[in-house]
């Protein structure tokens, strides 16, 4: 059994695929070739929103975004201490801080109440320079953006879209990606929507960011690549990797219907045995993830890896308590919902593809 079949999927559109491929190869654009901009265009129409950057990959998605602000040593941006490193890293990188926020203990997304009360306590300490937010859609669902937009709003930040594991969901009605002022995601291969090695994309109404990630993706060029207007980076999603992924678009919509039947059945098999994700009346997870609490995990894992049943832990230790940002100053007991969800949390096999049968045999290695 696989934790993400990606075999059958690329068996039911190998040969569209390789017709992709094989035009890349015919015309030999390999760098910026013409199935950049379809895809974007794509891509762009399918989230609701004006512009669209393919990028190489969700980290560069990110860091670039950021780039858009100018984002540098002195500033603070915001976000939360349970997710992938990338989303505090590309921060950190740019000598900027970041600044943790707890998560909401069923849906593990950015708690806005907290997140206003730590902004305020930023700004009043009066050291760094309040700038951003970036939440986190974790697992797929996207976080609380009315509530987020509005805090953000309140005390003049911009709010950029961690949607690496979102893509395909929505929220409200309105697709992920279109939430912040900025979007990024993700097309690793695990993701819902992933091609066949590294990729990402930016998503803004605003034309001036939009503008600003063109040079950025091309190393800071103004005119052309030897007239560099500011300092940016390698970013360019490969032409071959966005072939793959118009490929995938074409089923993409069946395959996010098949997460909800494939979810739908674990939360309904599972809710008396474990916490099961909550999913908020009105958001439509894409399930990245299907992630669930018991306090005696391990137990569990042992159980199902006996029977040879995969999972993960996404994540066993939030960022606060990582070597990387050490210097940061927190300590254990700092964020106690994102310490104990780490604890606790296992992930099991999620895919479109994923066979009743070999659920029903995960559901009962579980409920027993």
């Amino acid at each position: 059994m696989e934790f993400i079949d990606l075999h059958m999927q690329q068996e039911r559109i190998r040969d569209k695929i390789e017709a992709n491929i094989k035009k890349v190869l015919d015309h030999g654009k390999y760098i910026m070739g013409p199935e950049i901009e379809k895809l974007e265009k794509k891509l762009a129409g399918y989230v609701g929103i004006r512009y669209a950057v393919g990028v190489a990959s969700g980290t560069d998605a990110l860091l670039m975004a950021l780039m858009t602000y100018n984002i540098g040593p002195g500033d603070a941006v915001f976000t939360s201490p349970f997710t992938f490193i990338a989303t505090a890293e590309v921060i950190q990188l740019l000598g900027a801080t970041p600044v943790f926020v707890d998560i909401q203990p069923d849906t593990f997304n950015i708690d806005p109440e907290k997140l206003e009360t730590v902004i305020r306590e930023t700004a009043g300490q009066g050291q760094l320079n309040t700038k951003g937010i970036i939440p986190v859609d974790l697992f797929g669902q996207p976080a609380d953006y009315d509530e987020i937009n509005a805090v953000a709003r309140k005390y003049n930040l911009f709010v950029l879209q961690d949607a690496a594991q979102s893509f395909g969901a929505s929220y409200k009605g309105a697709k992920a990606c279109s939430h912040g002022d900025v979007a990024a995601t993700s097309f690793f291969p695990a993701k819902p929507l992933g091609c066949y090695g590294d990729g990402g994309m930016v998503f803004t109404d605003n034309p001036g960011i939009h503008d600003k990630l063109i040079s950025i993706r091309v190393h800071g060029k103004g005119t052309n690549k030897y007239d560099n207007i500011r300092v940016g980076i390698n970013g360019r999603l490969d032409t071959i990797q966005a072939a793959v992924l118009l490929a995938k678009l074409e089923i993409f919509a069946e395959e996010i219907q098949l997460r909800q039947e494939v979810a739908k059945r674990y939360s309904d098999g599972l809710k008396d045995f474990v916490t099961v994700p909550l999913v908020k009346e009105y958001n439509i997870s894409a399930w990245a993830q299907y992630s669930i609490l018991h306090p005696q995990r391990d137990a569990v894992i042992a159980r199902l890896k006996e029977q040879n049943i995969p999972t993960a832990i996404y994540y066993p230790l939030p960022l606060h308590l990582q070597e990387a940002f050490t210097h940061l100053g927190y300590k254990k007991g700092d964020f106690p919902i994102s310490e104990k969800t780490a604890q606790e949390i296992f992930s099991i096999p999620m895919h479109p593809y994923l066979d009743i049968e070999d659920q029903e045999k995960i559901m009962e290695i579980i409920a027993q």
